[in-house]
């Protein structure tokens, strides 16, 4: 695998190839392809019911037993008790309900029984995945994974609570069910035999971090969906927290496990089942081969994070963004108009960040969001160091706008069309981003296009680059 220093180039007709240079994905964008309007049309938006902002889905803040039982929540600071004494983290929640101070206005709650779900609003619930794309059983049939001791002290709490067994038993006729079980067959089955099932909803390593809202506050019609850029510059905060925290936590209750991929589908077009701003973790027993071959050309070029990313977009004009602890740019080499965030924190590991560069790293994508728009699906994909990697990289999450479909031009050649060049796609967000601060939709200290310094290997992860000033 080589790097490819010069990956973005214009032929004289205007059309624009560019190489990814890590993966060395080719991408085109050819004039005029992307001259249309993005994101979902919504011709005839249907008037909202008050059940629609609580039951629209399965993710509705009025069917919290429809989804497994909850590992913790969030909620608003004045709802909450005070935070208990600092405990062990991973006993939060084994023996009652805990709390602890999050942040930005916000406690996390873990140990909520259903006799308790409604006692506090929760802005953001973490749930295990019904349908888990890595389950609990591999983890026990491959690696005789057993549940740490907390986790067990917590199911067996949840279990000998009525509601709570009740509820577990229903999660798991629904699971199977969906899985092309007779209904007649499950409803015979004995509780006990139900419950055989239980610690997979307890200690599986598929996560969903739910948030409360489907619609905006005070909408009145179907289109005004709740994004990550609608949500509050604080809310936002504590989502990405709780999200960095739920990442640590799966690390540290099974050892097995190489790397956790953190990502948010946003409406169905880039793979959502619910158009309900959500995100997902999910812990493997691999890096994957992307990760693998960016860690071989990593170890050749330890800089290169800063050479070939960062950099290379403040040469060619492309940062739209930045503040104290982050920089966010227009990338390149992608199959999708895809906005790049990065964390220059010289710590690697996201829960390992200090409250203000996760907040850094939380105000540049709460701005892209915002400044993508509610209706343009997309996806968000996080990556950082995996925890068993000797080599450094820096934390990075990437906005990818889902507004082409690959085809059999693609297919055929792996050249991949991007309707919107890396300078379109600066030009859509430079003017969204300026509009939102003046607003106060964003917060009002990130920088935006000619006032960033983008100076020089600002991306500190790397310990071999001298980052102290030159000029």
């Amino acid at each position: 695998m080589k790097v490819f220093p010069q990956p973005l180039s214009t032929l004289a007709d205007g059309t624009v190839k560019q190489i990814n240079p890590f993966s060395g994905t080719e991408v085109w964008t050819v004039p005029g392809r992307g001259n249309r309007p993005l994101g979902i049309s919504r011709p005839s938006p249907a008037p909202l019911t008050g059940e629609d902002f609580t039951r629209r889905d399965s993710f509705g803040e009025g069917n919290k037993l429809a989804t497994p039982p909850e590992k913790a929540r969030v909620v608003r600071a004045e709802a909450a008790p005070d935070p208990d004494p600092e405990l062990d983290p991973a006993d939060r929640g084994a023996d009652g309900v805990h709390v602890r101070d999050l942040g930005h206005g916000f406690r996390e709650l873990t140990g909520v029984l259903p006799g308790q779900i409604d006692d506090t609003v929760a802005e953001f619930r973490r749930v295990p995945n019904l349908f888990e794309i890595v389950t609990y059983d591999y983890w026990a049939a491959n690696y005789g994974f057993v549940p740490d001791e907390p986790t067990r002290r917590r199911m067996a709490r949840y279990l000998a609570d009525d509601a709570g067994r009740a509820h577990v038993a229903e999660i798991v006729r629904t699971r199977l069910r969906a899985a092309g079980a007779p209904a007649e067959e499950v409803a015979a089955m004995a509780e006990g035999e139900l419950m055989l099932k239980a610690p997979g909803y307890f200690a599986g390593g598929h996560d969903v971090i739910i948030a409360r809202r489907h619609f905006v506050d005070g909408a009145t019609h179907d289109d005004q969906l709740a994004s990550s850029g609608t949500l509050s510059v604080a809310e936002h905060r504590a989502f990405i927290q709780f999200t960095v925290d739920s990442m640590a936590d799966l690390y540290r209750r099974n050892r097995y496990v190489r790397y956790v991929a953190a990502f948010q589908n946003w409406l169905k077009p880039a793979g959502a089942s619910f158009d309900h701003l959500h995100k997902q973790l999910v812990a493997i027993d691999e890096h994957g081969e992307q990760l693998a071959d960016e860690i071989a050309l990593l170890r050749s070029h330890p800089n290169m994070y800063n050479e070939y990313a960062v950099d290379h977009a403040a040469r060619r004009n492309l940062v739209i963004a930045e503040n104290d602890h982050a920089v966010a740019f227009a990338g390149f080499g992608h199959r999708y108009p895809t906005l790049e965030i990065y964390s220059t924190s010289a710590t690697c590991e996201p829960w390992l960040q200090s409250e203000a560069e996760v907040a850094a790293m939380s105000d540049l994508i709460h701005a892209c969001h915002a400044a993508t728009g509610a209706d343009v699906p997309c996806n968000e994909e996080w990556h950082h160091r995996p925890v068993d990697l000797d080599e450094r990289m820096p934390w990075r999450v990437m906005l990818k706008w889902r507004v082409s479909n690959l085809a059999g031009f693609e297919g055929g050649t792996k050249i991949y069309l991007n309707t919107i060049s890396p300078w379109n796609l600066r030009d859509r967000v430079v003017p969204e981003l300026y509009r939102l601060r003046d607003a106060g939709a964003i917060d009002r200290g990130i920088r935006i296009a000619t006032e960033c310094a983008c100076r020089p290997n600002s991306l500190r992860y790397n310990p071999l680059v001298d980052d102290a000033p030159r000029l």
